[in-house]
């Protein structure tokens, strides 16, 4: 469905690591990572975990890397750098949870001004995803 500039919704192909995640992420993360190296799913739950253990860095850097495996999904999908990337759309989470998991890591490490940009770019994307991930 295009939104009100008549861009339409990018949905992304299922997650292939989806099914070894469990969902949300139960089981060894690095190794689906490691397996699945094009997930922003994988990669999005190891900035997460890594965030919950304060790990501000590392959660940095692995939401990085789930970030750019998504704007790559993305651009595959037929994105063009603008419109919606709804929420409800599952496949899609992966990529919305590394945006957001990056704009957290970036305020935790001083990056205010990338903070501001992937919290803008997240509420951009899906309103929806960014009230569900706290942004």
């Amino acid at each position: 469905m295009p939104d009100l500039l008549g861009i339409p919704e990018t949905l992304l192909p299922p997650d292939p690591a989806a099914d070894a995640l469990g969902g949300e992420g139960g089981g060894d993360l690095a190794g689906v990572a490691a397996a699945y190296p094009a997930s922003s799913l994988a990669w999005a739950l190891l900035a997460e975990d890594a965030f919950e253990r304060g790990a501000d860095v590392e959660s940095y850097a692995y939401a990085r890397t789930g970030y750019h495996r998504g704007l790559d999904a993305l651009r595959r999908s037929g994105w063009r750098g603008q419109g919606p990337v709804p929420w409800s759309h599952e496949p899609n989470r992966g990529f919305l949870r590394a945006l957001a998991a990056l704009a957290r890591a970036a305020e935790a490490i001083g990056e205010d001004d990338e903070r501001d940009r992937c919290t803008e770019f997240l509420r951009a994307s899906s309103t929806e995803a960014a009230i569900a991930l706290g942004l």
